[in-house]
């Protein structure tokens, strides 16, 4: 009896400490992390590094991209493109000791036109830990398997925009979600970048066969390269994307779009992000809106549903971050906003110098903000500004952080560095 005791004693520990590692180790399978809104859950990330502190490993990264890194267990993924932005390249690392497992060329993809600042690799992959779903800079979407062989492809779509691609795609359930906000490939290059038209395309994928099962559209609306977000309505999911001119909520079982706010303003990048019942997105240039929608309602709610309007320090490429209850925003030109998310009251605003491409994260009370510089900023979440540390990489940076399994991966234009104790 003793004996059993013991051994019961024993195994309750045992699955305890496996369900702490469990919760601990959080993986980041695609653009944003787990839940698409730069939040992890994880703790003891450090705050401070440097070439000879909590610097686990680097790794040069061939070709040129801005997409970001996704990690799924001791597997990590980064896209790049070679040869001249021909070559789609898809690398697997092993995320303990930062070792190249394989680089494979997942596709020959058509590099068309493209502003400086985008790279033909800036699209960021997802995983489901089966595959790896990627789109090529023209518009093929591709999924390959863990060894990094194509498995399906999908060229429906011919993509053309005037800034390049920069869209990630969503998996939720057995669908693979890709928006395509494109511009007009023909002599009038303004139709559909500074001229609303009506070719907009939501695609949704057979995550096991690359066949479409639904085609969402926009109506009138602008190019735009913002991820879409997925969000709870009613009791039911919904996808929330924008674009330039609107921001949209769409029918994930049929791609009926739902309803539609307007959002003047065109060539939107940051992504959407969600929480405590709002919608929070950036308008893109020319007409710099933070706007909060009110989730739940039907056909146009612009006079319904729109919260709140903050036209100040607004971010044309950074996603927000959402820790409720509180909103941050970082603008191109370094100016933090941190926003009551309920009223749009503007908590505190700080500048940090730089430039910034890169979306925040956050983690265990701490947001971390890095400049195309190479500058990670690290703050403590709350309602005054309180900087806790600064590191320089000395490398430009424009790709978005990954957390996960306790270490921070960045990505910069030459290197994948893993920042850990």
């Amino acid at each position: 009896m003793v004996v059993l005791r013991k051994r019961l004693i024993l195994s309750i520990l045992v699955i305890s400490l496996v369900m702490a590692s469990a919760g601990w180790a959080e993986d980041w399978p695609c653009f944003r992390g787990p839940g698409r809104q730069g939040v992890s859950q994880e703790k003891d990330i450090p705050t401070q590094w440097s070439a000879t502190s909590n610097l686990r490993w680097k790794t040069p990264i061939p070709g040129e991209g801005w997409s970001s890194p996704i990690v799924f267990g001791n597997r990590i993924f980064v896209t790049t493109a070679t040869d001249g932005g021909k070559s789609l390249h898809l690398i697997r690392l092993d995320r303990k000791e930062g070792g190249v497992i394989w680089d494979r060329e997942v596709t020959r993809q058509e590099p068309k036109y493209k502003q400086r600042p985008n790279s033909y690799a800036t699209s960021t992959p997802v995983t489901d830990g089966q595959r790896v779903y990627m789109i090529a800079c023209d518009g093929r979407i591709l999924a390959a398997d863990m060894d990094g062989t194509v498995v399906w492809t999908n060229g429906d779509f011919d993509y053309y925009s005037q800034h390049g691609l920069a869209v990630s795609p969503v998996l939720y359930e057995d669908l693979v979600i890709v928006v395509f906000d494109w511009s007009s490939p023909g002599p009038e290059k303004k139709v559909g970048w500074e001229i609303p038209w009506d070719k907009a395309v939501i695609l949704a994928l057979d995550k096991d066969t690359g066949t479409v099962r639904w085609k969402g559209s926009r109506g009138s609306s602008q190019i735009a390269h913002a991820t879409p977000q997925i969000a709870t309505v009613d009791g039911r999911d919904q996808l929330v994307s924008s674009a330039g001119s609107v921001v949209q909520g769409f029918d994930l079982k049929t791609g009926e779009r739902l309803w539609t706010v307007s959002s003047p303003g065109e060539g939107v990048v940051p992504s959407v992000v969600v929480g405590d019942g709002m919608a929070f997105t950036a308008s893109g240039f020319r007409q710099e809106t933070i706007l909060a929608v009110r989730l739940g309602g039907r056909g146009d709610i612009t006079q319904t549903h729109v919260a709140w309007r903050v036209t100040e320090g607004v971010p044309h490429v950074p996603s927000m971050l959402y820790v409720s209850p509180r909103l941050y925003s970082v603008s191109d030109e370094g100016i933090v906003n941190c926003i009551e998310g309920t009223t749009g009251k503007i908590l505190w605003r700080e500048r940090l110098g730089g430039k910034f491409s890169v979306s925040p994260v956050y983690a265990d009370g701490k947001v971390y903000f890095l400049s195309e510089k190479g500058k990670a900023t690290v703050i403590e979440e709350g309602p005054q500004f309180k900087a806790l540390a600064e590191n320089e990489l000395g490398e430009t940076c424009c790709a978005s952080p990954a957390i996960s399994q306790g270490n921070l991966f960045i990505r910069t234009e030459k290197t994948l560095y893993c920042i850990g104790k």
